[in-house]
C-alpha cells in the first residue's frame, strides 16, 4: 500500500514538471513567433525619409583697411663675413629707432628672411680655360617685415626708409586688424540672406519649415593685395618724399549652406 503511494506522488511529481516545462517551451515559442511575424510586418515598407530642402545665403562687409603690411630689405658686401654682418646690424638698429620714433611698436616688427652668400668676379687668365672665378665679396642681406597701424603715417615712414639705409622695399598690403569680426558680421547677414530664400521658398511649395538639420560655410573671405614695390638706390629729395598710399576699402564675403527639416 504504501509502495503505491510513492509510486503515484512521483508520477504526480513527474506531470507537474512536465507542465511547466511545457509553459516555458510555450512562452518561448509564442515570443519567437510574434518576433518572425514583426519582421515579415516590415517587409515591403519603406523607411521613413526625412523631407529637407537646402539653401545658400551669401553676406558682405565692406570697410576700409585699418593696416599696412610692408617689407624693406638690407644688404651690405665686405670681403669679411663679420663685417658685413656688422654693417647690416647697424643700419638696422638705425632703421628701427627711426620706425620707432614714427610711432610703430617693437611687437610689429619682425625679420622675415637673412641671408649671407658669396660672390665671384669672372677673371680672364692666359690658362687653357681662359678665365676663373674668383671670390669678390660675401653678401648679407635681410629681409624686414613692418606693420603701419595708422596709416596716415604709413606714406612718410615709407618714403624715409631710403634715407635711413633700406635697399628695397617690397610687398606693401592693406589688410584688417580684426578681420574675424568682420567676417561675423558677413557671416551673419549670409544666414538671413539664406533664412529668408528658406521661408519664401517653403511658401512656394507649400510647406512648413521645422528646423536646421545642416548648416555648413561654403567660401568667401579676404584676400590682401600688393601695391608697391621699390627698389632703393642712392637718396635723394625727389626719392624720400611720402609717397601717397590710397588704401581703398576691401570686401569681406561669406557663403553658407542652410538645409532646413519640412512638413
Amino acid at each position: 500500500m504504501v509502495q503505491e503511494d510513492n509510486n503515484s506522488r512521483h508520477y504526480s511529481n513527474l506531470l507537474r514538471s512536465g507542465a511547466i516545462a511545457f509553459l516555458i517551451l510555450s512562452i518561448f515559442l509564442f515570443a519567437v513567433t510574434v518576433s518572425e511575424i514583426k519582421k515579415w510586418g516590415m517587409i515591403g515598407k519603406e523607411v521613413a525619409v526625412q523631407t529637407t530642402i537646402t539653401v545658400s545665403g551669401k553676406g558682405e562687409e565692406v570697410v576700409k583697411p585699418d593696416i599696412a603690411t610692408f617689407n624693406f630689405g638690407i644688404q651690405q658686401e665686405s670681403l669679411v663675413v663679420g663685417e658685413a654682418q656688422n654693417k647690416v646690424s647697424k643700419t638696422e638698429n638705425e632703421i628701427l629707432a627711426f620706425l620707432k620714433n614714427g610711432g610703430v611698436s617693437t611687437d610689429d616688427v619682425k625679420v622675415s628672411g637673412y641671408n649671407i652668400y658669396p660672390r665671384y668676379d669672372y677673371v680672364k687668365t692666359n690658362d687653357v680655360g681662359g678665365g676663373k672665378q674668383v671670390l669678390a665679396t660675401y653678401v648679407v642681406s635681410e629681409t624686414v617685415e613692418v606693420k603701419v597701424r595708422k596709416l596716415s603715417d604709413a606714406g612718410k615712414l615709407i618714403g624715409s626708409l631710403g634715407t635711413q639705409g633700406a635697399t628695397n622695399l617690397s610687398g606693401l598690403s592693406f589688410s584688417i586688424d580684426k578681420q574675424e569680426v568682420v567676417m561675423k558680421v558677413a557671416q551673419g547677414k549670409a544666414i538671413q540672406d539664406a533664412k529668408g530664400k528658406a521661408e519664401k521658398l517653403a511658401k512656394d511649395l507649400g510647406v512648413s519649415l521645422v528646423r536646421i538639420v545642416s548648416f555648413s560655410e561654403n567660401g568667401g573671405g579676404y584676400t590682401p593685395q600688393v601695391y608697391y614695390t621699390k627698389t632703393m638706390g642712392a637718396s635723394s629729395p625727389r626719392d624720400s618724399a611720402s609717397p601717397e598710399l590710397p588704401s581703398g576699402t576691401s570686401k569681406i564675403t561669406s557663403e553658407v549652406s542652410l538645409t532646413y527639416e519640412i512638413r
